[in-house]
This record gives C-alpha cells, structure tokens and sequence, in this order.
C-alpha cells in the first residue's frame, strides 16, 4: 500500500503513475546500469523538438542526476547513437568506477577540522604566520 501511495504522489521517489502510463504507451526500455535506473527512448519522433528520439531515465528511489553513469549520460543526451547496452565505452586503467555525488549524505567526505566531525582541527605550526597589513 506504502509502494502504491509513493507510486501515485511523489516524483522523488521514482515515478508517478502518470509517467509509467506514459512510458508504457510510448516508451521502449533500452537497459538497465548498476544502480537499478531504467533507461528508455521514444518508439517515434512524435514528441520531438528535433530529428532525434526523446530518451529519458526512470531513477531507482530518489531521483539523483549524479547517480546517472557517463556512458548512459552520453547516450542520453545523444553524444552517442549505440546504448552502452550495445556499444559500452572503452575503460581506461585510470578511470575510477562511477559515485554518485555523496553530499548531504552520511558517506560525505568531512576532513577533519569540519563541524561535522567535531570542530577540531590541528594547531598551527611555527611555519604558519598570519598576514597583518603594513
């Protein structure tokens, strides 16, 4: 009943039933990438400002822009024609794995000295001399 409320009521928390009458009626999912979120495109250029096809993205819980990976990011926004489902970016050995963006959550970086970890931070050193105007 919970799933049922959230469903008809928020957007934030996935999709509204508006969006799955519309995504069932003109959509087609293309795939899916690690974090759960759903990736379709348009079965026409119906509803096109362009030559392209409509591409959107059906978040898993909270609707988050970061948790979108960059490959799916270029597919859509049409840098690339081939989903990663089909055509997946070359990976260099340098490239970390794709986060979320972390803030406003408990996995946010706090260095040390934050008020979030207390406030304290390290005494200045003898190598620290503060600027006075002459």
């Amino acid at each position: 009943m919970s799933n049922l409320l959230k469903t008809i009521f928020t957007w934030w928390n996935g999709a509204t039933a508006g969006i799955h009458f519309t995504v069932a009626r003109r959509g087609v999912l293309v795939g899916t990438d690690e974090f759960g979120n759903r990736y379709y495109e348009a079965k026409d250029h119906k509803d096109s400002f362009d030559k392209n096809k409509r591409r959107w993205v059906i978040f898993n819980g909270y609707a988050e822009a970061s948790k979108v990976p960059p490959d799916w990011h270029g597919w859509l926004h049409h840098t690339f024609v081939e989903p990663p489902t089909e055509a997946p970016l070359p990976r260099k050995a340098w490239e970390k794995e794709h986060r979320p963006n972390l803030s406003g959550t408990i996995y946010a970086y706090r260095p040390k000295g934050s008020l979030a970890r207390g406030g304290e931070r390290q005494r200045a050193t003898g190598d620290y001399e503060a600027w006075t105007p002459e």
